[in-house]
Parts: C-alpha cells; sequence; structure tokens
C-alpha cells in the first residue's frame, strides 16, 4: 500500500495474543501493540487529532510552532505531524525522563527544553508552568495541552476503540490501560462501552499519583503523591482527559514491579516494549488472575515501543542500582522499615517553628538529622553538624524559624532500594527517606544500613 506521508500510517496496530506470561490465567489475554505506529507509541493518534482539530478552528495556522508538555512520546508524534505539515516544534520535558527520548526528538528536529521533575506542577519551573509560558510568549504558537485538550480521548473513541471492538469480533469483555493523561483509557472505554456496557475497564495507576484514590473516594490526596520513576503513568494533577466514570477499577503497581514485568514481555513473548507496558501488563494480569473466567477476552495496550528504555529497564547495572533486578543478594529498605515492627515514629521540624525547639527536639531524641515539614509535606532538612556551625557563626539564629536555616530535603528512594544503592545515595551530611505501601514516611541513615548489613 502506497501513502501520502509518514502520518497516514497511524492507527490499525496488531492485536497479540500472550501465551507465557499469562499462564494460569482463565480466558483469552491480548494485547495491542502501539509500537506499530510510525512514531512508535500510541500517541501518535491523539497528536494528530489534536492538529487537525487545531487546524479546523483556526487556531494554529501555517507556518505556526506547536508547543507541548510531554513525556516524550507525545512530542514524537506532534513532531512527525509537525514535519509532514510544516510547523515548528518545542517540548518541556521532566528531567526524570530517559535520555533517550530527548534524544529522538531532537533527532526529528525539535527543540526540548528539560525542567526539574520534583516540583509542583503549578511552579513556574515544572514542564507544565515552562510550557504555558513559551507559549504565550512565541507568536503564533500553539499549546496541545495533551492533559486537557479533549481531541485526545476523542482521537481513541475514533480509532483504538474501533479497532479493538473489530479485531475482537465483540467478544472483548475486559478492557486495561495505563492512565497518564487519561486519553487512551477514557477514549477507548467509552467507545466499548457504548456497543457492550459490561465490558469491564482497569485503569492502571502507580505509586506515588492521586488517580486510585481518587476513584476510590473522591478525595484528591496530596499525601499519595511523591517522586516515582515509572514514565508515561499516573499523574499529580487531575487532567480533563481521565473520565472517571469510563474506569470501573483501578490497580496500582511498583515501579519494580513495573520495571521487572518490562524486561519479562521482551524476554518471554519478543515484545520489546516501554516501560510504562510492564505496568499496564502487571496490573491488569493481576486483576485477571482473581476475575478472568474462561469465556472472557482481554485486551491490554502496550504503548510504546523498548528503544526509548535502553539506558534504563534494559540496562542491567541501572536495574541493580535502583533494587531492580531479581536476583539481589542484598537486603531492602523495606526489610529496614519491616525490622523497626511498627514501632517507628518519624521525628520532623516544622518550617515555622524555632531553631532552638528544633534543637532541643533533636537532644530529647537523640536524632542528628531530621526532615523539616509543612502542611504534611517534606520541603528541607535539619543536621546537627551544619545546624551548629551556623549557629556558632551568628548566635542569633537558634531564635529564628527553622525555614531560615533549612537544608536542602533528603531524597526519596524506593522501598524495594537494596543496601548497596543505598549506602552509596547516603553522603557524609544526609540520610534518605522512604514511602511505606501505608504511605508512613521513613528516615534511613548510615547506621540503619550498617545495622541491616550485619544482621544479613
Amino acid at each position: 500500500m502506497i501513502y501520502n506521508s509518514i502520518i497516514d500510517t497511524i492507527g490499525d496496530t496488531p492485536l497479540v495474543k500472550l501465551n507465557k506470561l499469562n499462564k494460569g490465567i482463565k480466558g483469552k489475554v491480548y494485547v495491542k501493540v502501539e509500537y506499530f505506529n510510525p512514531g512508535n507509541s500510541v500517541k501518535d493518534r491523539m497528536a494528530i487529532k489534536m492538529i487537525d482539530d487545531a487546524e479546523k478552528a483556526g487556531i494554529l495556522k501555517p507556518g505556526g510552532t506547536i508547543i507541548e508538555g510531554t513525556s516524550g512520546n507525545t512530542g514524537m508524534g506532534l513532531a512527525l505531524v509537525g514535519i509532514a505539515r510544516g510547523y515548528k516544534c518545542i517540548f518541556t520535558m521532566a528531567d526524570k525522563q530517559s535520555k533517550e527520548k530527548i534524544d529522538v526528538l531532537k533527532a526529528m528536529g525539535a527543540e526540548v527544553v528539560v525542567c526539574p521533575t520534583n516540583v509542583a506542577p503549578d511552579d513556574p519551573r515544572s514542564y507544565y508552568s515552562v510550557a504555558k509560558k513559551l507559549n504565550n510568549d512565541i507568536p503564533n504558537s500553539f499549546y496541545p495541552n495533551q492533559y486537557d485538550n479533549l481531541s485526545n480521548w476523542k482521537a481513541h473513541y475514533e480509532t483504538t476503540g474501533p479497532e479493538i471492538w473489530k479485531d475482537t469480533e465483540g467478544k472483548i469483555t475486559h478492557f486495561a490501560a495505563g492512565v497518564g493523561t487519561g486519553g487512551t483509557m477514557s477514549g477507548t472505554a467509552k467507545y466499548l462501552k457504548e456497543q457492550n456496557p459490561s465490558i469491564v475497564s482497569v485503569g492502571i495507576d502507580t505509586y506515588g499519583s492521586v488517580f486510585k484514590k481518587y476513584k476510590e473516594t473522591g478525595e484528591f490526596d496530596e499525601n499519595e503523591i511523591y517522586p516515582y520513576l515509572t514514565e508515561g503513568i499516573g499523574e499529580d494533577i487531575l487532567p480533563a482527559n481521565v473520565d472517571f466514570s469510563m474506569i470501573d477499577h483501578f490497580v496500582k503497581v511498583t515501579d519494580k514491579d513495573s520495571a521487572v514485568m518490562t524486561r519479562r514481555l521482551s524476554r518471554e513473548e519478543g515484545l520489546f516494549v516501554g516501560w510504562s507496558c510492564g505496568s499496564a501488563v502487571h496490573g491488569a494480569l493481576e486483576y485477571a488472575r482473581q476475575n478472568l473466567k474462561e469465556d472472557d477476552t482481554m485486551v491490554i495496550i502496550l504503548p510504546d515501543h523498548g528503544t526509548r528504555y535502553l539506558g534504563k529497564v534494559y540496562n542491567d547495572d541501572w536495574m541493580k542500582n535502583h533494587g531492580f533486578l531479581e536476583d539481589n543478594t542484598f537486603g531492602t529498605a523495606r526489610d529496614i522499615i519491616s525490622s523497626r515492627n511498627g514501632t517507628y515514629e518519624l521525628v520532623v521540624a516544622k518550617k515555622g517553628e524555632k531553631v532552638k525547639a528544633a534543637i532541643h527536639l533533636m537532644n530529647e531524641r537523640s536524632v542528628s538529622q531530621i526532615p523539616v515539614v509543612e502542611d504534611g509535606n517534606v520541603i528541607g532538612s535539619l543536621t546537627d553538624t551544619k545546624l551548629l556551625t551556623k549557629i556558632i557563626q551568628q548566635p542569633t539564629l537558634k531564635d529564628a524559624p527553622v525555614e531560615d536555616v533549612m537544608e536542602d530535603s533528603m531524597k526519596f528512594v524506593a522501598m524495594d532500594s537494596t543496601l548497596d544503592v543505598l549506602s552509596s545515595m547516603v553522603d557524609k551530611d544526609k540520610a534518605v527517606l522512604v514511602r511505606d505501601d501505608l504511605h508512613q514516611i521513613h528516615i534511613i541513615t548510615k547506621h540503619d544500613i550498617l545495622g541491616a548489613i550485619t544482621k544479613s
């Protein structure tokens, strides 16, 4: 078949049956392999839809600039459309995204602005805010805003859903996908449920994201938000494209389980896919083991290709350094926390209290360093050595608020980080923090790590 341009090849991706990873699961499990799109991801679908709709509305004019905040895949789809139709592209990305994603976008002629990950969405440094500012500053530019642009879910309502319905001959009973911007899940599920209201939709979320609790309680809980590594899934905001009425259940998946499953998909099924694909399959199969029946058919979306994660989940050293390899011989942060037998209470200072009160607390509890908090969020830290130096130099600081003398926050690490990884992260001054499965924050010091090593 002959096409007029590369973007005309978007869609009509294959369904592939799982043959090994689904052992012991009743019913059939298929994956929709979206890396067959020209940009190697599901995001190509909504990229072209957002541009089509913007052109029809007169928002995007010839010779204009497309500016978008992206985790990489949407940028690739937009870059392809830009090349085909003569638009310049500028993309903002969080610094946790893989180098491969940044390099691919640059290879497609796009300008990439890298922004810090661990800032609030409304912080002027966030990749959301930087994209909006660039849109305001650059004439004849268009900010698609994949999170709130409803062309996102409509693209999947018009293409992904009908393809799945047709290819399964209407036999699909369960649909699963990762939820990030929400467009893939919401648009596809809406179409499928209109064909058969009894189809069950399962959204895959990650720890550190707000979606699951919001769906189950209606509460946007900021305590659910904390740094995580998996790319392209979960959010610390509620995008307009996430239609919770279209999502029947949420399953959360850890960074480690996601990374391990991603590698298994490659080795056991021949599917060389991206990191969030591991999240989708791990979570969907976890649900399927308990709920699928013999005559059921589940379809799982695999969003992207593995080439964008060669330096991360497909790199043994990276996996080892994050405690994600299955054959680790060291203990983990989880082991340290478990050894405390639920008796642990984190000692913290509030940013507004006086320094001398914080010093009294540290002496009373015999600790050398503590996190500084505001409204339950960790915003800084105090260490006795640096605090002593500051007060010796300026004695009046003891009556100042803690925020005047606090240092940067301690780093958060994953629960499954191994002791060798933890030891490399704990520098001469700072401990590290970890959030357990109940969202309680724990501190891990050099003494904790040494104690755990001697016990192992």
